[in-house]
């Protein structure tokens, strides 16, 4: 690889690829600068992203609804609608869960709306990091938002905007309280009907093993019981084991939605669509979790906080967040040494308001951070952002972008399985996936593909006419530095088709585009531009 500029990296890194003009200007205000600038994000220097995301239309069609005697109960709809739920509460979200007024696309819009604006977001924010640490989190406290139960997509402008946005430079203890008390986390992984006798297991498992200590923590096939745990008889166990998910999820019973259902006690629940507490359904029995006994009868809430007290403050959690944080933002593999330095601040800072920023600002301002460039590969969302970015696309999100990303096998909030789309480069990098990702450019250039418009030619100076000064531009304004000359020839080549590369070209405005075009989908398929 080039020796790339540190700009270059950090806008690969902590934010989805350089604009045009972003080089020069973290060059100019440094490293330092810029990641205290984007860990302290305002919404009032957004007005263009306002702008764009009222401008977003997403198609809504479905037939009328009729009740079981043929009477009209909504009419049919087919129309380009604007992003009108982003903001809406969760009380207004849930008035559509009426089956009898409301088809079923109607509770499926809202996670189609955030996931249009997660794509105008990351083309246009300014504050990056938020929008990288956005995706991040959404992957970490991960909930496919195309399960059966609609319910879930219903809630997911909530979920995005007061449980992910909100917290992503936060404390993570009341990050995790705000996870498992979210209606998507709740029905994703059933404890919305878990009660005492048995406790539904799913989401205590997950809080272990994905959300908090990790994979890497569990030694049930090492130790059968709670005190051979080592650790465990001075109350600090190093691990966890499943006795220690049971205990959990009793803890966690009685954690679920206002839904307006009646219980077998004759009680009725509220019907907001909000977390709610019912104590008729907890487990109010002693319980021992990671070797602390919990009393019986406690007040309501508090076995299930004090599990998060738990989990959050334990030291493998320290390390199980801050390796996928690290891994995220640096490589692969990160250093031993880079996550215990980030580790030892995200325990050291575990009462603080802005936890997770302070472990951030360790891991971007390291040498790690600098000098592990092409250790890590765009995942398919990056890659389609990065590049509407560097040839400042006009994005108008639809369906087609949204299959864009899919098709390249990353389904955003639609990952099947709760751990999350995967961030190895493995994954990303086979035969198909390499074919897919080298075809995106070329398929959102094309003339009928409305939700990106390419205006190649105008961000071409009029000055350059030959194919190595096109070349060279192109390479500039897409990685952000200048290649090696050999590798710049090849791509002149390309966009000479057999011409002179220091003569101008002489072609007609149809083939100068198409050239242009070409051009900038073989820059987009370098192993420069797909790695970071």
């Amino acid at each position: 690889m080039a020796n790339v500029p540190l700009p270059v990296i950090a806008l690969n890194r902590m934010a989805f690829g350089p604009r045009p003009g972003d080089v020069d200007r973290v060059a100019v205000m440094g490293l330092p600068a810029y990641v205290d600038e984007q860990l302290h994000p305002d919404d009032r220097d957004e007005p263009e992203v306002k702008q764009r995301l009222a401008a977003v239309r997403l198609h809504i069609e479905y037939e009328a609804g009729k009740d079981d005697k043929g009477n009209l109960t909504y009419k049919a709809c087919k129309e380009d609608r604007p992003l009108r739920h982003l903001k809406s509460s969760a009380a207004e979200l849930w008035k559509l869960t009426d089956e009898s007024k409301f088809a079923g696309e109607e509770r499926q819009q809202p996670s189609f709306e955030v996931e249009a604006a997660a794509f105008v977001r990351a083309t246009y924010s300014r504050w990056q990091l938020r929008e990288v640490l956005a995706d991040f989190w959404h992957n970490h406290f991960n909930v496919n938002a195309a399960i059966d139960d609609e319910r879930a997509a219903l809630m997911w402008p909530v979920y995005d905007r007061d449980v992910i946005r909100r917290h992503s430079f936060g404390n993570f203890r009341q990050f995790l309280e705000a996870v498992a008390t979210s209606v998507p986390m709740l029905i994703y992984l059933n404890n919305a009907a878990s009660k005492a006798s048995p406790a539904n297991e799913n989401f205590a498992r997950e809080l272990f093993e994905l959300h908090t200590l990790g994979a890497d923590a569990y030694f049930n096939h090492l130790y059968n019981r709670w005190r051979e745990v080592p650790g465990s008889l001075d109350g600090k166990p190093v691990g966890y084991i499943d006795e220690d998910v049971y205990e959990a999820a009793r803890a966690f019973t009685g954690w679920t939605i206002a839904d307006g259902q009646e219980t077998d006690r004759g009680d009725k629940f509220p019907n907001t669509g909000e977390f709610y507490y019912y104590d008729g359904w907890h487990d109010p029995y002693q319980k021992r979790v990671l070797a602390t006994e919990f009393d019986p009868n406690e007040p309501a809430l508090a076995d299930g906080r004090r599990v998060l007290d738990l989990v959050a403050a334990h030291p493998a959690t320290a390390m199980h967040v801050c390796t996928k944080l690290c891994r995220r933002l640096v490589a692969d593999n990160p250093s031993a040494a880079l996550i215990d330095r980030a580790a030892t601040v995200f325990r050291e800072s575990k009462d603080q308001p802005d936890q997770i920023a302070r472990v951030l600002r360790v891991i971007l301002l390291s040498d790690e951070f600098a000098a592990t460039w092409g250790q890590k590969i765009k995942r398919p969302f990056e890659l389609v952002v990065s590049f509407l970015r560097a040839t400042e696309a006009e994005v108008r999100p639809d369906s087609n972008l949204f299959g864009i990303v899919d098709g390249m096998g990353q389904h955003l909030f639609a990952w099947p399985t709760p751990a999350g789309h995967p961030d190895m480069a493995a994954h990303w990098s086979g035969t198909n996936a390499m074919l897919g990702r080298w075809n995106a450019p070329l398929t959102m250039m094309a003339d009928d593909f409305v939700a990106a418009r390419f205006r190649l030619e105008r961000a071409t100076p009029a000055t350059l006419r030959t194919p190595r000064e096109l070349a060279r531009f192109w390479v500039q304004r897409i990685l952000g530095y200048d290649l090696p000359e050999p590798e710049l020839i090849i791509l002149a080549k390309a966009c000479a088709r057999g011409a002179d590369l220091d003569v101008p070209l002489s072609v007609g405005e149809k083939e100068w585009v198409d050239r242009l075009q070409a051009l900038v989908a073989l820059v987009a398929m370098t192993p420069q531009f797909q790695m970071r």
